[in-house]
C-alpha cells in the first residue's frame, strides 16, 4: 500500500510543475501589473518599488526565482496586503475554506448517499423519480443564484439565519454557505449511487446473501460495499470542486477564506498571492486524489495491482 501511494504520489509531480509555470507566465501576460492601482508615483520611485520586488528583472530569472522559493516552502510577500505575508493570509483564510469545504463534503455524501439509496431501492417509484427530479434541479442551479435565493428566504424573508460574515465560526454563519457549497455535489453523489447501488443489488453475491435468508439491512450494508467504489473514486475532484467552488460561496457570505484572497490577488495582480493560491490548491486536489485512490484500493485491492 505504501508503495502504491509513493508511486502515484510521484507521478503528480510532473503536474504540479506544469501548473505552477502555466499560472506564472499566464499572470504576467495578463495586462497590468500590481502597482497600477496605486495613486501615481515618479517614475524613479516605481522603478525602486519594482526593483524592491524583483520584478525588474527578466521573465526567465524571475521564474527560476520563483520556482527556487517555491521548493523551499516561501511563498513570498503579498503585494496586495503589504503587511503580510501569503503564508500569513493562508494562515488566516485556509481553516476558515477548510471549515466550510470540510462541512459542505460531509453534507453532500450524507445527503447523497442517502437519497441515492432511496432511489436505488425503489427503482421506476415515485421516491425515484422524486429523487432524480431534485438531483437535476441541484446541478441545474449555480452557486451564486442559491446564495442569494438562501439569503433572501431565510436570512431576509424569515430571519432564521445571518446573510453573512464569520463571527469566529459561529454554527449560524456556516449553514447558509455549507447548503449553497454542498447543494450541487448532492446531486452527483445521488445519481452515482443510485445507478451503482442498483447494479449491486442485482450482482450474484447480493442475490445470494438474499436468498440465505439475510435480513433487508445486511443485504443492503453488502450491497453498498461495492455500489460506494464509484463515490469514493470522486471524493478528490469533488473536494477538490468544493474547494475552488467556495470562491464564489466566499465572496457572497463574506468569509474570510483564500477563496477572497484570490479573488482579490487577481482583481490587483498580486502575482504572490495568485501564485500561491494556486499552488494551494493544486497541492491539496493531489492529495485529495491520493486519498480517494488509497481508499478505493483498500475496498477494491484489484487496483493496486493495476488491473
Amino acid at each position: 500500500m505504501i508503495g502504491y501511494g509513493l508511486r502515484r504520489l510521484l507521478q503528480a509531480v510532473p503536474t504540479l510543475f506544469l501548473v505552477v509555470t502555466l499560472s506564472f507566465f499566464l499572470m504576467r501576460l495578463a495586462p497590468g501589473g500590481p502597482f497600477d492601482l496605486e495613486r501615481p508615483l515618479p517614475p524613479a520611485a516605481m522603478e525602486n518599488l519594482r526593483r524592491v520586488y524583483g520584478l525588474d528583472q527578466p521573465l526567465p530569472v524571475q521564474y527560476l526565482r520563483d520556482l527556487a522559493a517555491l521548493a523551499q516552502g516561501d511563498l513570498g510577500p503579498s503585494f496586495s496586503f503589504r503587511d503580510l505575508g501569503v503564508a500569513d493570509l493562508f494562515a488566516r483564510g485556509l481553516p476558515v475554506s477548510m471549515t466550510l469545504g470540510s462541512l459542505a463534503l460531509l453534507l453532500a455524501l450524507g445527503a447523497g448517499i442517502g437519497l441515492g439509496s432511496l432511489a436505488a431501492l425503489s427503482r421506476g417509484g415515485t421516491a425515484d423519480r422524486l429523487v432524480g427530479l431534485l438531483a437535476a434541479a441541484s446541478l441545474s442551479l449555480p452557486s451564486f443564484v442559491v446564495a442569494p435565493l438562501l439569503q433572501i428566504v431565510f436570512g431576509l424573508g424569515l430571519r432564521w439565519l445571518p446573510l453573512g460574515g464569520w463571527e469566529g465560526g459561529a454554527p449560524a454563519h456556516l449553514v447558509l454557505p455549507v447548503i449553497t457549497l454542498a447543494l450541487p455535489q448532492v446531486g452527483v453523489i445521488a445519481r452515482l449511487t443510485r445507478t451503482s447501488l442498483a447494479e449491486s443489488l442485482s450482482a450474484p453475491h447480493v442475490r445470494t446473501a438474499r436468498a440465505m435468508g439475510l435480513g433487508p439491512v445486511r443485504v443492503l450494508a453488502q450491497a453498498l460495499r461495492g455500489a460506494l467504489l464509484p463515490v469514493v473514486a470522486i471524493l478528490g475532484p469533488l473536494a477538490a470542486a468544493l474547494l475552488t467552488g467556495s470562491v464564489v460561496v466566499e465572496t457572497i457570505f463574506g468569509l474570510p477564506g483564500i477563496g477572497r484572497y484570490f479573488v482579490d490577488g487577481a482583481l490587483n495582480r498580486d502575482y504572490t498571492l495568485v501564485m500561491g493560491t494556486v499552488v494551494l490548491v493544486a497541492v491539496l486536489v493531489i492529495l485529495f486524489n491520493l486519498a480517494a485512490d488509497l481508499v478505493s484500493a483498500i475496498l477494491d485491492p484489484r487496483l493496486r495491482l493495476g488491473r
